[in-house]
């Protein structure tokens, strides 16, 4: 709920900033500081991401080993 209000806010915010540089009444730097605040928090996101994958990727490869261990002992008990 509160995500969706952020992420409406944020849109009627940005939408009031596009009226403003079509009247020519947006000062650049605040448009450069907004940018680069933008950028640095897609690098956090995205650094965050990349640790959760390279987790869930060592959690895979640990499932996998578990997997084919009991195939291996499971074969070796039936025959």
């Amino acid at each position: 709920m509160l995500k969706d209000f952020i992420k409406k806010m944020t849109e009627w915010a940005l939408e009031k900033e596009e009226e403003a540089a079509k009247e020519c009444t947006i000062p650049m730097e605040q448009i450069e500081k907004e940018l680069e605040i933008l950028k640095e928090k897609r690098d956090e996101l995205k650094q965050k991401c990349e640790e959760q994958l390279n987790e869930l990727d060592e959690l895979i490869k640990r499932v996998n080993k578990i997997k084919s261990i009991e195939i291996l002992k499971c074969a070796a008990k039936k025959n």
